[in-house]
């Protein structure tokens, strides 16, 4: 039997590539019925592609909660208040509601992939037109979804084709880590083999050749990172070998490229660009977003909106830290992030369209209204600076600082208001960008740290960065935003009331001269020698620590890299992680006892980060979750929460 669970309608681009989405729910059918022929099958897998969303009754922050918690929050350069501060601290337990349905969501959708596989070799027809590309997106999705397990618990049950946990219940965690990366390599490189670089039938959503090749890649890289681990560097070298040739073919395939400006991807119409190598685009429909009975809560204008203007809730800040590591003229600052006006800031630091506004949505943060009251979701930026809440860190209603810093990745195509509890967004798993940065890793283990097609990658990267790619281009990339954004006046669907449309401008504009992008290799050898140093108003802070002794410079050159192009994203701490340098980020970056604590009463006036922990590498995998613990006695807890009562 197979469930087969319709979904919402996930793209809000013009065009139909993911009507195969939108189907009707099912309940539970049997085998004969299921794979009775080609339709009903391929309307079983959508019951699999069903669990890249939220579900109300398991998961029903899936896509944001766990997710920012697992993959954003213990790199530190995103931050929050409330409860969500222990996922910052290493303070998690195996009691975490978000490590519960993490789990159990995942393991759901395993569990779907297993039987559609078994119902489909078993009752399937070969002959099927789209038998093999069936076969191919199951064995992708059930990857994907134990590559999420693995990243954030390591050794974990693996349940195969027709294995569930009705099936096997008390089925034990893998012995080592090798077994369980190998068994998602071979899914990926079966997926690999079956799947097109095209998805079927032109649907955009579905498993591509280059969405398997790209996990695969990774995979083997999380292969090597757990030999190295082990000592085992035969191991380690043939995994990278064959992690560098799993992405050439990716890189090779002329199917991907980097959008021309890195803002442009959380615009509206940028679904599935060729950036995209796997993306999940959430867009309940209209009408849908004032609704309180959706399945789908996802309420990330609430997390990632300004608590000083736009009304948000404080899961979900960016780090002065972060903010400050972009050099002058990186365009990735300004297309990503906006800032209280905070009176401290130096004016060269102070984004033209980001400081005190969110320029997409035109809400502006912390200035007085006619009442001398902070403005909300006001479009007038003549207001005189509120007298409170605007310095380097915000004061919310409990009392708790935080940065005065916002995403503007995720609080882009909706207004932070109550009666909108819902917006659309774009949720990337994986960009090619972060293929280009997996392949330079690749290359300087095997070849050294002086790879000059390593190199020539990252100076890709940050050519684009810096806005290079733009230049030229202005025009069209200008007229596809504002068509998409013409329908957002005075429309209370998604918070648009007193929305600006008549706007022929890009929100931050677009560059129109290439200007010279300082060379990578030049740049963080000084910064691993030296660390940085800024001069704000004519103070000297100390940003980071040197690397010196710690890092190699091309490892400090990617992770610096990785934390400018995905703050915010959720395979951040995951590409940290497996390249051993999470725990030395956290150390050179967050400088233990550097600012001031909390209870201090200039802290409001302070940027740093108040670091009074120390990182331990051991607990960057999870607890299983106490549930899981009490349901199946054969899991373990892994073993650094047993000592530490966790």
């Amino acid at each position: 039997m197979v469930a087969a669970l319709g979904t919402m309608c996930i793209g809000f681009t013009s065009c139909d590539n993911d009507k195969f989405l939108e189907v009707d729910h099912y309940d539970i059918l049997p085998a004969d019925v299921m794979f009775a022929d080609e339709a009903h099958a391929q309307s079983g897998l959508t019951g699999i592609y069903d669990c890249l969303f939220p579900d109300g009754n398991i998961a029903d922050g899936w896509n944001y909660k766990p997710q920012l918690f697992l993959g954003c929050h213990p790199t530190l350069d995103t931050q929050a208040t409330g409860w969500d501060v222990n996922w910052g601290i290493q303070n998690w337990t195996a009691d975490e509601e978000e490590l519960r349905k993490g789990w159990q969501y995942a393991y759901r959708a395993i569990d779907r992939c297993n039987v559609f596989l078994a119902g489909l070799e078993g009752s399937g027809d070969p002959a099927w037109s789209s038998f093999k590309s069936m076969r191919g997106e199951a064995k992708a999705l059930r990857a994907y979804f134990f590559m999420f397990l693995a990243q954030n618990w390591g050794k974990v049950p693996t349940l195969g084709t027709g294995e569930s946990y009705v099936t096997h219940p008390n089925k034990p965690a893998v012995e080592n880590d090798m077994e369980l990366w190998d068994f998602i390599i071979q899914d990926l490189e079966d997926a690999s083999e079956d799947l097109d670089w095209t998805p079927l039938n032109n649907e955009y959503g579905r498993a591509t050749k280059g969405m398997a090749l790209s996990y695969l890649g990774e995979a083997y890289m999380w292969k090597a990172f757990r030999a190295r681990a082990n000592n085992d560097s035969n191991t380690s070298q043939e995994s990278l070998q064959k992690a560098k040739n799993a992405l050439e073919k990716v890189i090779n395939s002329g199917t991907y490229e980097l959008n021309r400006s890195y803002s442009t991807l959380w615009d509206g119409d940028e679904a599935w660009s060729k950036e995209a190598v796997w993306q999940v685009v959430m867009d309940m429909g209209k009408g849908n977003y004032s609704s309180w009975s959706q399945d789908c809560h996802i309420f990330n204008n609430f997390f990632a909106g300004s608590t000083n203007g736009g009304g948000g809730w404080g899961s979900q800040y960016n780090s002065w830290e972060i903010y400050f590591l972009f050099e002058l003229g990186d365009k990735r600052r300004d297309y990503s992030m906006c800032t209280s006006p905070v009176v401290d800031l130096p004016e060269e630091y102070r984004g033209a369209q980001t400081w005190g506004y969110n320029p997409f949505v035109q809400c502006t943060i912390g200035l007085d209204n006619a009442d001398g009251q902070v403005t909300d979701n006001q479009n007038d930026r003549t207001a005189p600076i509120h007298a409170t809440n605007n310095d380097f860190m915000f004061r919310n209603g409990d009392g708790e600082y935080a940065p005065a810093i916002w995403s503007m990745k995720y609080w882009r195509l909706a207004r932070c208001q109550w009666d909108i509890p819902h917006s659309p967004c774009h949720y990337y798993y994986k960009r090619y960008s972060g293929v280009l940065l997996d392949y330079a890793e690749c290359l300087f283990r095997l070849n050294g740290g002086n790879d000059a097609t390593a190199w020539g990658i990252i100076n890709q990267i940050r050519n684009r960065a810096f806005g290079n790619d733009e230049v030229g281009h202005a025009a069209e990339l200008t007229a596809k935003f504002t068509t998409w954004y013409k329908n957002m006046n005075a429309d209370a669907t998604w918070g648009y009331g007193g929305y600006d449309n008549s706007r022929e401008y890009y929100p931050v504009p677009f560059s129109e001269a290439t200007v010279a992008v300082p060379d990578a290799k030049a740049y963080y050898t000084d910064v691993t020698n030296n660390g940085i140093v800024l001069n704000l108003n004519g103070k000297q802070e100390r940003l980071c620590q040197p690397f010196a002794g710690k890092a190699e410079v091309w490892e400090v050159a990617l992770l610096q890299e990785r934390r400018k192009e995905f703050n915010q994203e959720w395979n951040l701490k995951h590409d940290l992680f497996r390249s051993d340098i999470l725990k030395t980020h956290v150390e050179c970056d967050y400088p233990q006892g550097v600012g001031l604590p909390k209870g201090d009463p200039n802290k409001a006036k302070n940027w740093h980060y108040y670091r009074d922990w120390q990182p331990n590498e051991q607990k960057y995998f999870m607890p299983i979750p106490t549930d899981e613990l009490l349901k199946n006695n054969a899991l373990k807890q892994n073993p650094v929460y047993t000592t530490t009562g966790a």
